[in-house]
């Protein structure tokens, strides 16, 4: 039988996490699976008891949380082991403000269904970006995306918004972010085997399709193409920002003139004029970063628990 180790973050979702704790618990146990639960006490400790998870021996260990707990879940894991398969599976038990990896990989929104799904024990093998450069020169792995520029200041002010939580929250953010964040910087795009340089206000490095909750970064993203899916901003007005906003919602912005789109296994970004703001899964990569470098994994991790089965 599989051994389950479920990681749960106690603040995520606006303190849903903890909430959430007894009835995963329920579950879990109802099921008869073989699991041990614990919480996380501060930033970074997801990782952690996901490499002590590995150590330990556990066959899945789960992220219960947001896209911030399973980042450090998925960092602590692939830490361990050389190759996919001398690493325990990965899972996602969504209680975060956006929850876009689980859109992104077919896990369902609901606690009770995803625990039954845990039981079932399908797995499909996803890619896994790895971005290098701003406060991560060693590196640091990330599931869902990167974005560089306007959108990782949307995220940095949606954090901000304390009684506001969900996609509303990045609605605002992004709003507010158009007075903030709206000179494009100059930067030098290194991918595919060709170089240029151009004026950028945002470089969105999707392994999934969703960010924010409801942006619809990469609406033909797949999780297991070895490539990862680019929208490439040029300089636009603050008025042109603001009808991008819509676009990015229903995926349509591929369309838009000022709006560039590519597959790349890698790509380098370095800022000639200005500065690089950007995260990886929500999670901060650098306020003002001046050259990242992300390249892909080729189905380097094994979900379980998603809606699609996959080969083991």
């Amino acid at each position: 039988m599989p051994r389950y180790k479920i990681i749960v973050n106690p603040t995520s979702g606006r303190g849903m996490g903890e909430q959430s704790y007894p009835t995963i618990n329920a579950e879990l146990s109802k099921l008869g699976l073989d699991y041990e639960m614990c919480r996380t006490e501060a930033p970074g400790h997801a990782i952690q008891l996901a490499q002590e998870a590995a150590a330990d021996g556990f066959d899945v260990v789960v992220a219960a949380g947001g896209d911030g707990t399973l980042n450090e879940v998925l960092n602590g894991l692939m830490l361990v082991g050389s190759t996919r398969d001398q690493r325990p599976a990965l899972s996602v038990i969504p209680i975060g403000r956006g929850n876009d990896f689980c859109f992104s990989v077919d896990i369902p929104m609901d606690i009770k269904t995803v625990c039954h799904l845990l039981a079932g024990g399908e797995c499909r093998r996803i890619d896994v970006g790895f971005v290098k450069g701003g406060d991560y020169p060693e590196g640091r792995y990330f599931g869902n995306g990167v974005g560089i520029g306007f959108d990782a200041v949307v995220g940095f002010e949606a954090l901000k918004l304390k009684k506001l939580g969900g996609f509303p929250s990045y609605i605002v953010a992004a709003l507010k972010t158009i007075l903030l964040y709206y000179q494009a910087p100059m930067v030098q795009i290194e991918m595919n085997g060709k170089s240029h340089t151009q004026p950028a206000l945002m470089v969105s490095v999707m392994n999934g399709r969703r960010l924010g909750g409801g942006f619809m970064m990469a609406p033909e993203g797949k999780m297991d193409d070895g490539q990862f899916d680019l929208s490439i901003v040029g300089q636009v007005s603050r008025l042109g920002i603001l009808g991008l906003i819509p676009r990015f919602m229903a995926g349509t912005q591929a369309s838009h003139p000022a709006v560039y789109t590519d597959l790349t296994a890698g790509i380098k970004v370095i800022a000639i004029d200005g500065q690089l703001p950007a995260h990886g899964d929500g999670e901060t990569i650098c306020t003002a970063g001046q050259e990242l470098e992300i390249r892909i994994l080729p189905k380097a991790m094994r979900v379980i628990g998603t809606d699609q089965e996959g080969e083991l």
